[in-house]
């Protein structure tokens, strides 16, 4: 069997929250659970008691307590949670109000701001008397068009402790790409920033934000952030008013609204690249109880912490890092190009603000080996004890970097899940060791399974990833789905009863997860099937490869293995280069796996969130349409893969 690549020492085990809840079970269920094995086994087979335990245990705060954890609970959807509970989602995160810090922002400047759990929660209590004043009410829509900062997270929870539904779009997104989200869930107000950092750059969102008011007649209020500029001119914007004149003049209390367990808390949206975006709506409860079993349990996060995750509020992790408030660890905000001005201003952040959970995407963690970065070698990271790590599956070759170059004593959480849940199917455990390409564990309560094409579970061989039994956390409906087609058709129509989550993964004999990328960009040349990241792995470990995106073209009554790469400076994509690349995937995967043409290209498509867009791509060199380039970051990469004269022979 291989070796871990870390194990957390006795005491670490023994200190961890996940061990405290172990035993937490055991006494009340008068069990003996002597791994977490059983531990799991357990939150599968007892799931009312599990979820019953895990509000308990994460202290969940309600005005009423629930009549049934769970009615219907073998539908889905249809399955219910904590029926007859009464709670409010803002109220939770606001639980601490004394004088240790909640939020840290900084950009690429360095640290900017830092705010109290009582400043914090004195300027939610100031906005939303502002928002009450305004007659937003339950069920109403705020938006936020606003970079990773601290009045994000106020927004959100102003509009949230009245019940009112928050929806939130990074700044980069185009007008397009903005009303494609905005357009469909019609918000009653906007809290929107000036403008934006991002590559020693300042970038103007104040037209934008114009042209959003223009085409949203339901926006009775724009709310803009000083950032860009301490005095934006306003002059052109109708209904629209600073941030600081808008806020009531003292907060005092504030009146957070009891409502049912399954309450909309958030709009969330699908990448939007095959389509109009699909908008998820997560309900409070759900969210809330799962985040606190992932960042409690899973992350072993508590009240001294302090986290970060680099995201923009149109990813999910933003969603989910900001439920630490919960626990009352400190929130640290980054906004901006985590590369400038030398690439080292996420590490400097971590030393200096004392960084316990450092979370990113694997793409960032293969870009700063590329760069050459060690910061094992120029940072302390003395008080980090764990990496997260999403967005796309981490390379074992990123896994080996972590702990060569970054710090030897770390838990190297990989973990998956997705804005469609809100949360992840598979996560981190801080009491079991960490295997080089394995996500550590299936979540607890998640009854994750492999499946093949007829259903059959799989052990050790690659499949469908699924989840067989329902969950908290799953969206409560879409918006405008009134008869649910369009939810039922997400996730629901390959295996009835049973959601197919669209990864193509393998359940390894450790009991964690290989993600073998998303099931419906799998390759199958030959009736061959091979997920994409076995192909990303062999080539981006090549020293003059940056980056690549690996497609299959439709030919000659078969499919065929299209790769392109863009080259580090200096390097070519010549006879010698090719032969090079082939030979590493060939030696390392199989004959299957070698590409029929490998194609240099001098960018890559990504979405906002930072993923590459393999279907998009392949829609382009067969001449099909893509329906929403608003969805990309660089819509413009998409030109390079059009008629490219290599594709036609």
């Amino acid at each position: 069997m291989d070796q871990p690549l870390w194990k957390p020492s006795p005491e670490r085990i023994e200190q961890a929250n996940m061990t405290a809840f172990r035993r937490a079970v055991e006494k009340e269920h008068g069990l003996s659970l002597d791994s977490f094995a059983e531990l799991y086994d357990w939150s599968i087979r007892e799931r009312a008691a599990f979820w019953e335990a895990m509000w308990r245990f994460g202290g969940i705060v309600a005005s009423r307590e629930w009549d049934n954890v769970v009615e219907d609970g073998d539908r889905m959807p249809g399955a219910r949670w904590f029926t007859g509970a009464r709670l409010n989602f803002a109220e939770n995160l606001l639980r601490f109000r004394d004088e240790r810090p909640a939020l840290v922002f900084w950009n690429e400047s360095g640290p900017q701001r830092r705010m109290t759990y009582a400043e914090l929660f004195e300027q939610v209590a100031r906005t939303a008397r502002a928002l009450r004043d305004l007659g937003v009410q339950s069920g109403d829509r705020v938006a936020g068009f606003t970079p990773n900062m601290p009045e994000a997270i106020i927004a959100m929870l102003a509009a949230t402790s009245i019940g009112a539904i928050w929806s939130s779009c990074s700044p980069d997104f185009g007008i397009n790409g903005v009303m494609d989200r905005f357009g469909q869930i019609q918000p009653k107000v906007l809290f929107a920033a000036d403008g934006y950092y991002y590559n020693e750059k300042t970038h103007d969102s104040l037209q934008r934000v114009k042209g959003i008011i223009e085409q949203i007649p339901t926006i009775e209020r724009a709310v803009v952030v000083p950032y860009a500029a301490q005095d934006p001119d306003l002059s052109g914007l109708e209904r629209a008013v600073l941030y600081a004149d808008f806020q009531a003049p003292e907060g005092g209390d504030i009146d957070f609204a009891q409502l049912p367990f399954d309450h909309p808390l958030y709009i969330m949206y699908s990448s939007g690249t095959t389509g109009m975006p699909k908008c998820i709506v997560h309900g409070a409860g759900g969210t809330l109880i799962q985040h606190l079993k992932e960042l409690v349990l899973h992350t072993d996060l508590r009240r001294e912490d302090r986290i970060f995750y680099f995201t923009t509020c149109g990813w999910m992790m933003w969603n989910w890092v900001v439920s630490s408030l919960a626990v009352g660890a400190t929130v640290l905000l980054y906004d901006g190009s985590p590369f400038k001005p030398d690439g080292n201003i996420l590490f400097d952040m971590a030393d200096q603000e004392g960084m316990t959970v450092f979370g990113t995407s694997a793409k960032y963690i293969a870009s700063v080996e590329k760069a050459g970065l060690e910061p094992a070698n120029t940072h302390r990271l003395a008080a980090l004890r764990a990496m997260l790590s999403t967005g796309s599956p981490l390379a074992p070759e990123s896994f080996e970097f972590v702990y060569n170059k970054i710090k030897q004593d770390i838990c190297l959480a990989s973990i998956s899940g997705g804005t469609d849940i809100i949360s992840c199917f598979a996560l981190g455990n801080p009491t079991g060791p960490v295997y080089r390409g394995e996500l550590q564990t299936r979540g607890l309560g998640m009854k994750v399974d492999v499946f093949d094409d007829e259903g059959r579970s799989l052990r050790s061989e690659k499949g469908e990833l699924v989840c067989t039994a329902p969950f908290p956390s799953m969206p409560i409906y879409f918006w405008n789905d009134p008869d649910g087609e369009k939810y039922h058709d997400a996730y629901f129509d390959v295996y009835p009863n049973i959601w197919q989550h669209g990864d193509y993964v393998e359940l390894t004999e450790h009991d964690g997860l290989i993600m073998h990328g998303r099931s419906d960009t799998v390759l199958n040349p030959g009736g061959v099937r091979i997920g994409t990241s076995e192909i990303y792995r062999q080539v981006e470990a090549l020293p003059e490869v940056v980056e690549s995106l690996v497609v299959g073209q439709d030919w000659d009554n078969d499919v065929r293995v299209i790769l392109f790469v863009r080259m580090r400076e200096g390097f070519a994509l010549d006879d010698s280069a090719i032969e090079r690349i082939k030979k590493h995937i060939r030696a390392n995967c199989t004959p299957r796996h070698v590409p029929a043409r490998i194609i240099a290209v001098t960018d890559i498509p990504r979405t906002i969130s930072g993923k590459i867009v393999e279907l998009a791509v392949r829609n382009v060199i067969h001449n099909l349409p893509v329906k929403n380039v608003d969805a990309l970051a660089n819509p413009e990469a998409l030109e390079l893969f059009r008629d490219l004269p290599e594709l036609q022979a």
